[in-house]
């Protein structure tokens, strides 16, 4: 038997979420299953499952997420899907803090919508999971109304966000008549969804399924057979899609789509129990991913993007064409001038983008610069700018409470511009600042810069090579906290980001902090592979999308362990932190 009670933690923005812990009376090793219900529902819904699993050696916890539940907010609303898959990261982090568990002690046990949540978190913030359990994920709704989902999504940007009630009733769930009926009639049941919740859910799905190669965590796949809501197909495609070989997939016939509420569950639960069982049969073993950039999904990607269509297809004129529009929009937009001129990826470019102004003289040129500006690729950069200058923020005000100077580095600056906007925000002045970069061009914008803020007295701005590991390891004095941003996401080789990272790790003083980025998954790949100039002489600017887990893999090898991390809401750009431990 397991002792029940209630709780809260705070999450990123402050708010307060609720949820229940269910303590095992005998645990000879800290161990845990995390619940996430599905949508509309609550932690008490899945409370039944804490004895039904009949895993008295495991801690369970359960949450009631944002607009659900004893949790605040709005009923079946969130500021934004992405803010909720942050609030699992909060979660996780607060149950390793508080009860001592660490994630590679926890499986997950998710449905529908939740599971949805769970398996974008598993992607986007690559944690070391010991299994992944999903029934009847949510990624595709069956709305039953054509043009459902292009017409809310018209409807959202005229009326801002609105709510829809729910057409599932509760004998569409479940042949469990006593659950159907506690459905119907349970007053913290969430009728509706918001349409940003909606629309955040698919958006993310979309995403999930077509990159779920870049989830490396054990995981388990129930699929309802006679579901009513969810689609099965992208289920499927999630599944194939998988990397991890230890993954199974399940069609339950007859099952409705609360598959883990059905009438005969134990067949479901008790399929989840020997995975579990078996996934905690022995250690938790971190994925091989330190060669992706030899051989697998991400390199093949980019091998097929670096190679040219026949001359005489159509796919090879249509990029030659949009080639060309982009040279010739050039004539007239500032932003896209300073992509051919000095590459699309270049620092140049980068601060074009931070300053997010229209800059051409011409009508045209303003119309063109705003929509090159509005592109999702540069919404997610400047997201990224701030999500860097938050958690510089954040962790110079450690390393100030600790007692520690702050000695501040960038290996790969640009012109500097996000790091010199972060300082004007410290409580306490850093104690040097040292910016480098390897082109002239942006030591010279950056210097200027450093003498328009005042900076001069304790930052300096020299050149130098991001990836020559003697010269890194040499900078005096030590670094506390070092950022390589916009960087690696720029080179395939995992070699030169092993000689970056060991120099760097040489540069900071132990317990210092390095804060870096990562570009996991992006929309307009192929455009930008087939289309854009790189700063390397003009040649395109092919990238390999490095998985979370990946970059997090290599900057765990160079001596560092991770503690943080931010991702933009369109799940482009990460910024960790890691601290040195050896």
């Amino acid at each position: 038997m397991h002792h029940n009670s209630h709780h809260q933690f705070i999450t990123h923005d402050g708010t307060t979420l609720f949820y229940q812990r269910w303590a095992a009376a005998h645990q000879p090793a800290k161990k845990a299953i995390v619940l996430f219900h599905r949508g509309h529902e609550h932690s008490e819904r899945m409370a039944h499952l804490v004895e039904e699993l009949n895993l008295p050696d495991f801690d369970f916890f359960a949450w009631d997420a944002r607009g659900h539940g004893q949790s605040p907010g709005e009923r079946g609303d969130a500021p934004s899907f992405s803010a909720c898959v942050k609030d699992i990261q909060y979660f996780m982090r607060h149950i390793e803090a508080e009860y001592q568990i660490k994630t590679s002690d926890i499986a997950i046990v998710a449905q529908s919508v939740g599971a949805v949540l769970a398996a974008t978190w598993v992607h986007d913030y690559a944690p070391p999971l010991r299994a992944l359990c999903l029934a009847s994920p949510a990624f595709d709704i069956k709305l039953y109304v054509p043009f459902a989902k292009p017409g809310l999504s018209l409807l959202s940007k005229i009326k801002g966000n609105f709510f829809i009630t729910s057409y599932v009733k509760a004998n569409m769930l479940t042949h469990d008549r006593e659950r159907a009926t506690d459905y119907a009639q349970d007053p913290q049941i969430a009728k509706a969804i918001s349409v940003r919740m909606l629309l955040g859910l698919y958006t993310a799905a979309q995403r999930i399924v077509a990159d779920a190669q870049h989830i490396f965590v054990p995981t388990q796949v129930l699929c309802s057979g006679a579901d009513f809501v969810v689609h099965r197909k992208p289920q499927q495609l999630f599944y194939q899609r998988l990397a991890h070989p230890n993954k199974e997939f399940h069609i339950l016939e007859g099952f409705y789509h609360d598959t883990l509420g059905e009438q005969h569950r134990n067949i479901a639960v008790q399929k989840i129990r020997r995975y579990i069982l078996q996934c905690f049969a022995h250690a938790y073993t971190a994925p091989d991913i330190l060669n992706a950039d030899k051989v697998g999904p991400s390199c093949a990607t980019a091998e097929q993007l670096s190679t040219p269509f026949p001359r005489n297809s159509l796919k090879h004129w249509f990029w030659s064409i949009t080639k060309q529009n982009l040279k010739i929009g050039s004539r007239f937009s500032k932003g896209l001038q300073l992509g051919e001129d000095t590459g699309y990826d270049s620092g140049s470019t980068l601060d074009f983008v931070y300053r997010n102004q229209p800059e051409s003289t011409s009508i045209l040129g303003k119309l063109i610069d705003r929509q090159y500006l509005n592109a999702i690729g540069w919404r997610g950069i400047r997201i990224r700018k701030q999500h860097i200058e938050q958690l510089l923020i954040q962790y110079a005000e450690k390393l100030n409470q600790s007692g520690k100077p702050l000695r501040l580095l960038d290996i790969a600056a640009g012109h500097g511009r996000y790091i010199l906007d972060a300082i004007q925000n410290l409580s306490v002045r850093p104690a040097h600042v040292l910016l480098r970069d390897y082109s002239p061009l942006n030591v010279n914008a950056g210097n200027t810069l450093i003498r328009s803020r005042g900076l001069d007295d304790i930052a300096v701005f020299k050149q130098g090579d991001a990836f020559d590991e003697a010269s890194l390891a040499s900078i005096e004095p030590k670094i506390t906290l070092a950022v390589v941003s916009g960087l690696y996401e720029l080179f395939s080789d995992n070699d030169l980001l092993r000689q970056s990272l060991r120099g760097l790790s040489q540069a900071i003083e132990k317990e210092g902090y390095l804060i870096y980025t990562g570009q996991i998954w992006h929309p307009q790949q192929e455009f930008i592979a087939r289309a854009l100039t790189s700063h390397r002489q003009g040649d395109a600017w092919v990238m390999r999308l490095r998985s979370q887990a990946e970059i997090d893999a290599l900057v765990e090898e160079a001596g560092f362990k991770k503690i943080d991390q931010c991702i933009d809401e369109f799940g482009i750009f990460s910024v960790s932190v890691a601290q040195k431990i050896k």
